[in-house]
C-alpha cells in the first residue's frame, strides 16, 4: 500500500537569498516534511493558490497540515486590529482558510500546528486572543513550557502525560469555534489544543511546535487516520 499522501501548507516570502538568486520563494520549515516523514507519510507542500482551487487540490491527498506562522487577520473574526498584531498576510489566510473549509466538508484528517490551529479555530467562527505575554522569548528561538492534556480528550489518548512542549507565539484561542473543544493547557489557562468534540472526524490543533520537538506521537496519529484514506483512493 502506498504511504499515506499528506499536504503541508506552505507561504511565499518576498526576498529569499540563495546561491546567487534573491527571488520569491513559497517555503516551509524542513521540519513539518521530516515529521511527516517520519510519521510513515509522504509529504506534498502546497504553495498559495486561487481559494476556489482548495477542495480540487486536497481531493488528490490523505490528510492536510496547516503550518505555523504569522498571525491570522482580525478581520476574519470580526475584531479590530490590536497594535500588537503582525501585518497581515491576506494571500495565505485566504487559501490556508479555503484549505480548512475543503477538508472540514470532504472529512479529510487535519491538523492545525500554531497559526494552523487558530486559523482552524477562525474558520470555524471562533476567536483570537491577539496577545498574551509569557509565551514567546528571544525572538526567532523557541522556548519551552508544560502542557496539560483534557482526560478523555483524542488528544489525551495520544499524549497521555503531561509534556514540556517546544512553543513560540503571541496571541491564542479566545472562543471557540463551532464544534470544537479544548484539549490540552497551558499552566496559565492558555487553550494549548483543540478538536472536533465528533469523535468520528479526525481534526485537531495543537498550539506547540511538534516538528521541533520530533516527537512522532501526533502526527503518527494523523497519518495512521490518513492511511484508511489512501486505501479508497488506490482501489
Amino acid at each position: 500500500m502506498p504511504r499515506p499522501l499528506i499536504g503541508i501548507s506552505t507561504y511565499v516570502e518576498a526576498s529569499t537569498r540563495y546561491g546567487v538568486w534573491d527571488l520569491p520563494t513559497a517555503l516551509v520549515p524542513s521540519g513539518y516534511y521530516e515529521l511527516v516523514q517520519a510519521a510513515g507519510g509522504t509529504a506534498v507542500l502546497l504553495p498559495p493558490d486561487e481559494p476556489g482551487r482548495a477542495a480540487e487540490v486536497l481531493s488528490r491527498l490523505d490528510g492536510l497540515v496547516v503550518s505555523g506562522g504569522p498571525d491570522v487577520d482580525p478581520l476574519h473574526y470580526g475584531a479590530a486590529r490590536d497594535r500588537r498584531t503582525g501585518s497581515p498576510a491576506a494571500v495565505r489566510d485566504h487559501w490556508e482558510l479555503a484549505l480548512i473549509a475543503a477538508a472540514l466538508e470532504s472529512g479529510l484528517p487535519l491538523l492545525g500546528v500554531c497559526r494552523g490551529m487558530q486559523a482552524l479555530n477562525v474558520a470555524l467562527g471562533g476567536t483570537l486572543t491577539q496577545h498574551l505575554d509569557g509565551h514567546m522569548d528571544t525572538p526567532g528561538v523557541m522556548g519551552r513550557h508544560p502542557v496539560r492534556p483534557v482526560p478523555g480528550s483524542r488528544y489525551a489518548a495520544l499524549v497521555p502525560e503531561e509534556a514540556e512542549v517546544p512553543t513560540y507565539h503571541h496571541q491564542a484561542v479566545d472562543r471557540l469555534g463551532r464544534g470544537l473543544t479544548a484539549s490540552a493547557h497551558a499552566a496559565d489557562g492558555t487553550v494549548e489544543a483543540i478538536e472536533l468534540a465528533d469523535p468520528a472526524r479526525w481534526v485537531l490543533g495543537v498550539q506547540w511546535h511538534p516538528e521541533q520537538a520530533k516527537d512522532t506521537r501526533v502526527m503518527s496519529a494523523l497519518v495512521d487516520e490518513a492511511g484508511t484514506r489512501t486505501s479508497l483512493r488506490v482501489h
